[in-house]
C-alpha cells in the first residue's frame, strides 16, 4: 500500500507546523485581549455636551446573581448586568458593607446596580449609614435602600437614596416596565453649615443615615441629617407588593462602564414596621 498522497517534504511539514503555532498563538492572544465594553449612547452620563435619556423599552439584561449569604442578606445580584461586574464584601468587626458597582442609573424604565437582598413578605423596616470613600465621584451616584418585586431590571420597586451630591429621594416604579417617579429633597442651609463663602451662600447638608419603611402598602422615607434619631421625612407613597419580594441595600456609580464604591454600615433590618432606627 502506498501513501504518496500523504507524503510531505520536510520543508512542507515545517511550514504546516509554523502555521499551526501562529494560529494557536493568535487564538491565545485574542482570548487574553480585554474586550472594550460597548456603552449605548443613551447610557452615557449627563454632561455639558450630552443628555442622558431613557433606554429603549425593549432593552434588558438578566441579573447576575450569587445565591450565597453576605452579612444579614441572602444573596447579591448585579441587577441589569452592568457591563463591568460589581462586587460586595462585609466586615463583621465594623458591620460595614462595601459595595463596588458600575451601572448607568437606577431610574427611568430599567436599573443597573449591585444589590444585596433577602426575600420577605409583609411589613419592612430598613436603615443604614451611607458614605462614599471617594469624595470626587459622580454627583448623581446613588447608595440605595430598595424594595423590589423581582430581580428583573425593570421591576416594580420603591427606592430611597443618598446621591453623591447630597440629594435625597424617595422614588418608585409603579409597575414593571414603567418610568420611575420620585420626591426629591435638597437640604440647604444659609449660614448654618460650614463651607459657604458668605452667610448668603446655600450649603447642601449631606445626610448621614437613611431609612425606608413598608407598612401595608404605605412606603415612607426616614432621615438623619446630623446624627439625630431617624425621623419620617416627606410624604408617604402608596405601592403594593406581592409577597415574597426583595429587600436590601445597593449602589450604582451612575457611570455605565466605571465602578465606584459606597460603604453602608449599621444596617438595621426588621420584617415588621415601626423598627426604623
Amino acid at each position: 500500500m502506498e501513501f504518496n498522497n500523504l507524503a510531505f517534504s520536510h520543508k512542507q511539514l515545517m511550514t504546516i507546523s509554523f502555521s499551526a503555532i501562529m494560529l494557536f498563538t493568535a487564538q491565545i492572544a485574542s482570548a487574553q485581549t480585554p474586550v472594550t465594553p460597548v456603552v449605548p449612547d443613551w447610557a452615557l452620563p449627563a454632561s455639558a455636551t450630552h443628555k442622558q435619556v431613557a433606554p429603549p423599552s425593549d432593552f434588558h439584561r438578566p441579573a447576575r446573581t450569587e445565591n450565597k449569604p453576605i452579612g444579614i442578606f441572602e444573596g447579591q445580584s448585579d441587577v441589569g448586568a452592568a457591563v463591568v461586574p460589581g462586587s460586595s464584601s462585609y466586615d463583621p468587626a465594623t458591620k460595614q458593607y462595601t459595595i463596588v458597582s458600575a451601572g448607568y442609573n437606577v431610574w427611568y424604565v430599567r436599573d443597573e446596580f449591585r444589590y444585596l437582598w433577602k426575600k420577605v413578605s409583609g411589613d419592612v423596616s430598613l436603615a443604614a449609614d451611607m458614605r462614599y470613600p471617594d469624595s470626587t465621584g459622580f454627583g448623581d451616584r446613588k447608595a440605595v435602600l430598595v424594595i423590589r418585586q423581582s430581580l428583573d431590571d425593570d421591576s416594580k420597586e420603591a427606592v430611597t437614596a443618598i446621591h453623591g451630591a447630597g440629594m435625597v429621594h424617595l422614588a418608585w416604579r409603579p409597575e414593571k416596565g414603567l418610568r420611575v417617579k420620585d420626591f426629591e429633597y435638597r437640604i440647604t442651609s444659609r449660614g448654618g453649615l460650614p463651607g459657604g463663602k458668605s452667610p448668603d451662600d446655600g450649603v447642601i447638608a449631606h445626610a448621614q443615615r437613611v431609612g425606608i419603611e413598608k407598612h401595608g402598602d404605605e412606603i415612607t422615607l426616614w432621615l438623619s441629617v446630623f446624627g439625630e434619631p431617624l425621623h419620617q421625612f416627606g410624604a408617604p407613597i402608596k405601592l403594593h407588593f406581592d409577597g415574597p419580594f426583595y429587600v436590601g441595600i445597593g449602589f450604582c456609580s451612575h457611570l455605565p462602564d466605571k465602578t465606584d464604591t459606597a460603604i453602608l454600615s449599621n444596617v438595621v433590618f426588621a420584617n415588621k414596621a415601626g423598627e426604623v432606627k
